[in-house]
């Protein structure tokens, strides 16, 4: 390789920010709400949850330097468990995904109802989450450049109110409002720690996306699992240090009836108007964010369609580049999932679709993350190197399974029936295999 090839890409530093912004996004926004309806004692969640997560980061990682194949996940699942586990992998994400749209969308009418008051009924609420889903996917008709653009940018309306919170906060940090909000419900440390981790396991969804940049990296064996461990390292720092000091600073009670809760907290530390524009910040975040993750999914169905997986509708794509069919299709299944988890309150309709989310999701983790051991097998590596990628993949797996356990009998049961119904539809693609195989 050309010394001038190699200058143009990127180094373990850029990869390590590169990682962290695309896990941080708007995952964090709704967070400080939600984890206050179980106390400060969840801080001991988002220390269980970082150290699982490293473990599943370097798993994704290792799985990337040594699965060529396109698929993600889904070809790691493969690997292990056959040609029925590349399709499960890839419905379960699509539906994770579909449900991961939702919440954010839920996130940004929260953000959104202190300017305009009358989104306080569920109905009003309901109109809000559909006018801003129907508007990121309308905007995604231009392709994947434009949506790119945007979600660059606009990622930092979040980022950079969390990273300040995460440093000058402390000037307002009260230890006895924090201690006073520990244990609110007076539950055991097991159930608070276990109630907290579907919570902040949300948070650092996608980070199965952080070993996908490998062509474009200096020394990929070696910087791409560095930068996924500091970017999650450095992630999961700021998500402790935000979320900590907003509990010492905003009271438990009026903290988890917030729906903007760093919009509240910027109030509470400067005044309303830097309240007010953290909180418009924050909706311009959700929505590009919302913009990258609706084209993800639809991305993942188009490469499921041309894989035969999923239905050709799915590929079709307009002179931009688009899958325009793949998003309407995504968009009603959206829109039905907002109807039906409509509640009178907000915080409650997020953590639901979030916990729902957070099973869903754990399907292909486990799929994919199991699939390490065997291509360690194929691509003889040294014993030293297969004891450390099966015992890290091992726990990665492990702490998976406790985040089903932790997203609650609600969440397994609905995500149990969606992830079945997938069986469904994958015997019918079985079938179809075998007529072509007895036509040839």
């Amino acid at each position: 390789m050309s010394s001038d090839a190699s200058s143009k890409k990127m180094g373990l530093v850029g990869l390590t920010v590169l990682v962290a912004v695309n896990m941080m996004g708007s995952g964090i926004i709704m967070l400080p709400a939600s984890l206050a309806q179980v106390g400060t004692i969840s801080l001991l969640s988002w220390v269980v949850t970082a150290l699982g997560a490293m473990c599943i980061a370097y798993t994704f990682a290792k799985c990337g330097a040594f699965c060529k194949r396109s698929g993600g996940m889904s070809a790691y699942s493969e690997e292990a468990h056959g040609k029925s586990s590349f399709f499960i992998a890839s419905y379960t994400y699509y539906v994770c995904l579909v449900i991961s749209c939702v919440a954010i969308a839920v996130s940004a009418v929260g953000y959104i109802k202190p300017f305009f008051p009358w989104l306080d009924t569920p109905m009003h609420t309901f109109y809000g989450v559909v006018s801003i889903l129907v508007l990121t996917m309308v905007a995604n008709i231009g392709g994947p450049k434009i949506t790119g653009q945007i979600s660059s940018v606009t990622v930092w309306g979040i980022i950079l109110p969390v990273l300040g919170l995460s440093v000058l906060g402390w000037w307002w940090f009260d230890p006895q409002t924090f201690m006073a909000a520990w244990n609110p419900h007076h539950d055991t440390t097991m159930h608070s720690v276990s109630a907290g981790i579907a919570l902040t396991l949300w948070a650092f969804l996608g980070i199965e996306s952080a070993g996908a940049n490998s062509d474009a990296v200096e020394n990929p064996e070696r910087n791409v699992p560095l930068a996924v461990l500091f970017g999650t390292g450095f992630a999961a720092v700021v998500y402790i240090l935000s979320t900590t000091v907003i509990q010492g600073i905003i009271p438990n009670a009026e903290l988890a009836n917030s729906t903007a809760p760093f919009g509240l907290v910027f109030s509470h530390m400067f005044n309303p108007t830097v309240g007010n524009i953290v909180t418009l910040a924050a909706v311009i975040a959700c929505i590009g964010s919302l913009l990258g993750w609706q084209f993800t999914n639809s991305q993942v169905s188009k490469a499921a369609a041309e894989s035969n997986l999923f239905p050709q509708i799915f590929a079709k794509t307009n002179k931009y580049g688009a899958p325009v069919a793949g998003m309407a299709i995504m968009l009603v299944a959206e829109l039905l999932l907002a109807m039906m988890t409509i509640s009178p309150n907000l915080v409650n309709q997020f953590n639901a679709l979030l916990n729902l989310a957070v099973f869903v999701n754990m399907v292909p983790y486990i799929l994919s993350m199991t699939g390490l051991e065997v291509m360690l097998r194929k691509n003889k590596v040294s014993p030293s190197q297969y004891k450390l990628g099966a015992t890290v993949g091992t726990l990665g797996v492990v702490y998976s399974i406790y985040g089903v356990y932790a997203c609650g009998a609600d969440a397994v049961f609905g995500g149990t029936i969606l992830t079945l119904f997938g069986y469904i539809f994958y015997g019918f693609i079985a079938a179809r295999d075998v007529n072509k195989e007895a036509e040839a």
